[in-house]
């Protein structure tokens, strides 16, 4: 009885053991952690507390970002407006919606979004997963209701585990939704362009092996380009489009108009000290989010370019005053054209972040 005794407590020793093992190579630890590859030169980034970035949510994120059943009639997704080749833009003047109606402002692009403070031309949304929102209810966008949107997820054969992998709980609901969308948007980093080499040679940031061999092939018109953009004496750029990220968080009035058919900020305000002000935005990829300007006037950098030399609107209601060269109608009056004009334009060509635009984990998954 005594050797049965001992056998049958090794026993459960035993499967105790193989218990415990099994429980530890399996927990339930939730979603896991997505490591975030900021650039070496730039800023870190302020993730909310209430939506960390884990790689179920994500690839979620990324998944929906692409799903047209978000809209209305299944055929519009958020990549439809912001495509990969147009640097997460439209090379459309405006987008058109599910219903065949047409927006009134440029697709912004969507590139180094999780530094952003505001969000659309007008500011009208203070955090990115505010802004996720509106688009999917908007009648000229994709012209849904969020129980319609969300309703067709939970009824898919993927999507109701997916968020519960990426959430850590059942259920599927809006804010869930905007949630995922904006951890993959957080991911959308770019810092690998020209434009980051001549940044970090010129701000002291060591260079490896191969970016001084990039920075001794980027042209002597770009290199003078970059100094004259900076320069407050020359082209007097740095006002609004500074650091790595090529922007200031600010509205501005950039002097293109006399009287304003979109009050910009000011509509959302009411402040008529910010009628005709607009997002900064950015310069990255710029020669790829034609065409330019919250109501897409311009065609080409070099239209842009133009704009600032030689047809700046002194007089536009609460233009900028960082506009140093405003009265002179631009810096085409102490600048050379076409020398000085030609090396600018070559300078923004050098924020073309090719692998950027084709990185795999921001293409289409489904």
């Amino acid at each position: 009885m005594k050797k049965i005794g001992v056998v049958l407590s090794l026993m459960f020793l035993i499967g105790v053991s193989i218990w415990s093992c099994n429980k530890d190579q399996t927990p339930d630890d939730g979603p896991t952690p997505y490591t975030l590859q900021i650039p070496s030169h730039f800023p870190p980034m302020d993730i909310p507390a209430d939506n960390p970035l884990t790689v179920e949510g994500v690839a979620l994120g990324r998944k929906l970002f692409w799903e047209p059943m978000l809209s209305g009639n299944n055929t519009m997704s958020c990549g439809t407006c912001h495509f990969p080749a147009a640097s997460f833009s439209d090379t459309n003047q405006f987008s058109t919606g599910i219903t065949g109606a047409v927006g009134t402002r440029n697709s912004m692009a969507l590139i180094n979004l999780g530094w952003q403070q505001f969000f659309f031309w007008d500011g009208r949304s203070a955090t990115l997963e505010d802004q996720i929102f509106r688009p999917v209810t908007d009648p000229t966008e994709m012209n849904e209701t969020w129980p319609n949107a969300v309703s067709k997820l939970q009824q898919d054969s993927e999507y109701p585990s997916l968020f519960e992998e990426a959430f850590g709980e059942p259920g599927i609901d809006s804010v869930k939704v905007s949630k995922a969308i904006a951890q993959f948007l957080r991911t959308m980093i770019s810092g690998n362009s020209d434009f980051d080499i001549l940044y970090k040679f010129n701000n002291g940031f060591q260079l490896t092996s191969s970016e001084m061999a990039r920075y001794a092939n980027i042209s002597i018109e770009a290199k003078a380009g970059y100094g004259l953009f900076e320069s407050q004496a020359g082209a007097d750029c740095i006002h609004c489009h500074q650091g790595p990220l090529m922007q200031i968080q600010a509205y501005s009035n950039n002097g293109m108009d006399l009287a304003f058919s979109d009050l910009g900020r000011g509509g959302v305000t009411g402040d008529p000290l910010e009628n005709g002000k607009f997002k900064v935005p950015t310069l990255r990829n710029i020669a790829l989010t034609h065409p330019y300007m919250h109501d897409g006037r311009f065609q080409t950098l070099e239209d842009v370019v133009f704009h600032y030399f030689f047809e700046v609107k002194q007089n536009s209601p609460n233009i900028d005053p960082n506009m140093e060269y405003a009265h002179v109608g631009g810096v085409g009056d102490h600048l050379s054209y076409p020398q000085n004009f030609n090396e600018i334009v070559a300078f923004l060509n050098t924020m073309t972040d090719m692998d950027f635009v084709n990185n795999p984990d921001f293409q289409d998954p489904n």
